[in-house]
């Protein structure tokens, strides 16, 4: 008797685990958010969300930042189906974002660093100096000579309307008009 006891229990727990295996994937498929679902609590919890983290860094910009980066590590969750169902989503996506602020304060490198020191230029092989010079011939080609000598003298080169008037043998005034004149060509020229 015991034998049939002990097959009959067999049996049972057998047939247990096969009627439990298909209800557990079904269980487990139901228990992860979907986009749209996750989507849907996060857009409720944000402002909540975004007043804790603004309070917690000073910084709208911080508090935006941080917000939109918790946001996007549990939105990639979500869309591989591997975020669950939450009971308190505020209090989840509240700790998600707090694990982000902890991991930005721990790594300094990650944060930005003032300096005085501008970085340095990119150099583009002296293409856009090229070409910048080119428009500039071409504008000064529509001068006369001296409209053409005033404008280099004053804008360019930097001189003063009485130094330009020495160098070109002109009185100041003479240099100021050519320069005038010269200028209201080069706008003419650049807003045809």
């Amino acid at each position: 008797m015991e034998n049939t006891c002990i097959a009959t229990t067999t049996t049972t727990s057998a047939e247990t685990s096969e009627t439990t295996t298909p209800s557990t994937s079904t269980r487990a498929f139901t228990d992860h958010m979907t986009a749209a679902e996750f989507d849907e609590a996060f857009t409720a919890v944000m402002p909540r969300l975004r007043r804790r983290l603004l309070a917690l860094t000073g910084n709208p910009h911080d508090a935006d930042d941080l917000l939109q980066e918790t946001y996007l590590r549990l939105s990639r969750r979500a869309r591989a189906h591997t975020l669950t169902r939450q009971q308190q989503p505020y209090a989840y996506t509240c700790a998600a974002a707090l694990n982000l602020l902890r991991d930005l304060w721990r790594h300094p490198s990650r944060q930005e660093c003032c300096t005085d020191r501008l970085p340095e230029r990119g150099w583009d092989g002296g293409f856009a100096r090229r070409e910048a010079e080119a428009v500039t011939a071409a504008l000064l080609r529509g001068l006369s000579p001296k409209e053409a000598a005033a404008v280099i003298l004053v804008d360019i080169e930097g001189l003063t309307h009485d130094m330009a008037g020495e160098r070109l043998g002109a009185h100041r005034g003479t240099v100021q008009r050519n320069r005038m004149r010269g200028l209201a060509k080069i706008r003419a020229a650049l807003a045809a």
